[in-house]
């Protein structure tokens, strides 16, 4: 299943930024988010993020898309 934007936000509802990509991967977790949502944290390759367009673009680069 491919992750939606909407999906990571949900997930991220409440991050306070910057924020680093461990505490999102929290975050998501305490916040319901599915395992596809936290895989595609979990493998974004920068550490730190400074808004949530940052996550999206992390995210899709974890999930191999453009940007």
């Amino acid at each position: 299943m491919a992750v939606q934007p909407t999906d990571v936000q949900k997930a991220l509802k409440g991050a306070d930024y910057p924020a680093g990509r461990d505490d999102l991967v929290s975050l998501a977790e305490r916040n319901g988010a599915d395992d596809d949502v936290v895989d595609a944290l979990r493998g974004m390759d920068d550490d730190t993020f400074d808004s949530p367009a940052d996550v999206m673009k992390g995210v899709q680069g974890a999930l191999g898309g453009g940007g």
